[in-house]
């Protein structure tokens, strides 16, 4: 059976100078996908730090290979990255990073310990790079560690696939659900679509337990809309600003078609405020 190790080896990368990274979906959630398919430089800021233990293996070794868990005993292939040196970092240089800032509006906060905290400038590298998202091999021993040395390891190759499994498809409106730091990373893909939908969204405070109905007919549609409130975390709405923005969840509660009448557009958004009561003191809405 053909391993990572031996596809490795046939490009010249030392499997006994080579960790493998098994990045967890439960941290960033979605997000991590779309991060590793299109914000590389994200990517790479969200793996650059390790604590005490990993760190001392990298100081050891030469390269990554950095992947994302598939399932409990699979991961699928985003990287290779050269290890070019590393340093302690404090809790100060790592707030101050701003990619770590974006990151941290998806839930990634400073490691446990700041004074055993390194970070260590990984180099992309071409290797296997037309495999990314779409080579998937098992993952040794379950999920009780996130790294391995490759040498020590075996990792069989289980598939090729020839469509991305890190680039996500967008989801039917009616199952569309996203987190207020979300849209900021929404994917390219996702983003023409949404330009072009017309309707009503809805907003849900999930601390306050509030709702807010919205109408989206102007400049890029609902795409537009919601950047705003990527922006500005409350659209100019003066009860959203009470809210906090990491609180907020954002979804579709119909599409009109792309031509429809703004008028026509605010009248359906009036007949969803009555039948969902967002009108305060009940909800978001003011009017």
């Amino acid at each position: 059976m053909f391993e990572l190790n031996d596809a490795l080896e046939r490009l010249h990368l030392p499997p006994a100078r080579t960790l493998v990274l098994r990045n967890a979906v439960s941290e960033l959630g979605e997000a991590i996908y779309w991060i590793a398919d299109e914000r590389p430089e994200l990517f790479c800021a969200y793996q650059h730090t390790q604590g005490p233990q990993l760190a001392v293996a990298m100081q050891r070794a030469q390269y990554i290979v950095s992947c994302i868990g598939h399932a409990p005993d699979r991961a699928v292939f985003v990287g290779v990255y050269e290890i070019m040196g590393g340093r302690l970092i404090d809790a100060a240089q790592f707030n101050a990073l701003p990619e770590h800032q974006e990151l941290a509006r998806n839930g990634y906060g400073m490691l446990a310990d700041p004074d055993t905290t390194w970070a260590f400038d990984l180099q992309a590298r071409p290797f296997m790079e037309a495999w990314k998202g779409k080579l998937v091999f098992g993952w040794p021993g379950g999920t009780r560690s996130w790294w391995r040395h490759a040498s020590r390891n075996r990792f069989p190759i289980e598939a090729l696939v020839e469509e991305s499994i890190i680039k996500r498809r967008l989801p039917p409106w009616q199952e569309l659900v996203l987190t207020w730091a979300q849209l900021a990373l929404l994917p390219t893909s996702w983003q023409i679509p949404l330009s072009q939908w017309r309707g009503i969204y809805f907003i849900h405070d999930e601390r306050r337990r509030l709702g807010y109905v919205g109408s989206a007919a102007g400049a890029e549609n609902l795409l537009g809309r919601w950047l705003d409130y990527a922006t500005s975390g409350h659209g100019g709405n003066k009860l959203l600003r009470q809210s906090r923005p990491a609180d907020l969840r954002f979804s579709v509660l119909e599409r009109t078609s792309p031509d429809i009448a703004v008028r026509e557009v605010v009248l359906l958004e009036q007949t969803w405020k009555r039948r969902l009561h967002t009108r305060t003191p009940c909800g978001l809405n003011e009017n």
